[in-house]
């Protein structure tokens, strides 16, 4: 067995955020015409954490498994809060393939993923960005928006204000947007914005409906359990959803679920990212319509990103 491994900086090296955007979409488009498999997740919960447990197929070329180990009392002992790999095996021989350090893989596959969501669903005009949550996750995110939409100004909020004061300068600094504020005024940062990115963990909503103006677009990637709802009832049923898989946000999303139990939502009206990737389902209908994209993640992501940067690594060496 030749099984490769390939680390964060490696990968670094041979995906960017544009490019993983345009393999995510690809991969919702196959998703949703059924050329991909996407069982729901597995959870394994004990008293330090969770385990989450994700196999797929994406097309002919690609099966794999996502490891996923969630560990809040890490912070303490000075180690990431989230660890993963990905594992990927030939779909012939069912040989391992390789081996993928899945950290920042996650983070850069749940920004393209905002970024798929965005281009299709945002305002063309839309410049201003509002993000919620200043953790491992968000700089992903803002690159992804940046990377489809010219944004003159991001607001990011966080609880203390801190952390989002430092990713804000990290990311000027980086030449990500030209500007970009921290602090802890979520009504305020929302005031005049186009875009909104939700990505926390929290178990109430981190938006006030009032807040959201219209044809406002939300992305909606933090919560990822029925316990997790970081976006208003009211918000979601005033507004057009989009989700990345109807079976996967109907057993793990609150911020779907509760809206539903609530009679206030439908399962018919969720329209998957992928009908509208493959031009079979119609996005934004008008410049005013708020607009969500509701994600708790997905294996054909993580795949895909994987399989690009595998292929990369081929033609280096074929070259």
């Amino acid at each position: 067995m030749n099984l490769r491994f390939l680390d964060e900086a490696e990968l670094r090296r041979r995906v960017d955020m544009p490019s993983a955007i345009r393999a995510v979409a690809d991969a919702f488009a196959l998703l949703w015409r059924g050329d991909a498999d996407a069982p729901v997740r597995t959870p394994l919960v004990d008293g330090h954490g969770v385990t989450l447990f994700m196999p797929g197929r994406l097309g002919a070329r690609t099966t794999g498994l996502k490891v996923v180990s969630v560990r809040s009392g890490n912070h303490a002992r000075g180690l990431p809060a989230i660890h993963a790999v990905v594992l990927t095996v030939d779909p012939v021989t069912g040989i391992p393939e390789a081996a993928l350090d899945a950290r920042w893989l996650t983070a850069l596959r749940t920004g393209a993923a905002t970024g798929v969501a965005t281009e299709r669903l945002a305002r063309s005009d839309a410049a201003t960005l509002t993000v919620f949550g200043a953790g491992a996750q968000a700089e992903a995110q803002v690159e992804a928006v940046a990377a489809v939409r010219d944004l003159t100004e991001v607001r990011i909020v966080s609880s203390s204000g801190t952390s989002a004061r430092r990713l804000a300068d990290r990311l000027v600094e980086r030449g990500v947007v030209p500007r970009a504020v921290g602090g802890s005024d979520g009504g305020a940062a929302l005031r005049g914005a186009d875009i909104v990115v939700t990505v926390t963990d929290s178990p109430t909503p981190v938006l006030n409906d009032a807040d959201i103006e219209p044809g406002t677009h939300v992305n909606a990637v933090g919560g990822y359990t029925l316990a997790m709802q970081e976006l208003p009832t009211t918000l979601v049923a005033r507004s057009r959803v989009f989700v990345d898989e109807r079976a996967a946000v109907l057993d793990e999303a609150g911020d779907i679920v509760t809206p539903i139990e609530a009679g206030v939502l439908t399962v018919d009206a969720l329209v998957e990212l992928g009908a509208v990737v493959a031009g079979d389902r119609p996005g934004r209908q008008s410049p005013d319509q708020v607009t969500v994209f509701k994600s708790v993640g997905n294996i054909v992501q993580d795949l895909a990103v994987a399989r690009l940067a595998l292929d990369r690594g081929d033609r280096g060496r074929a070259d």
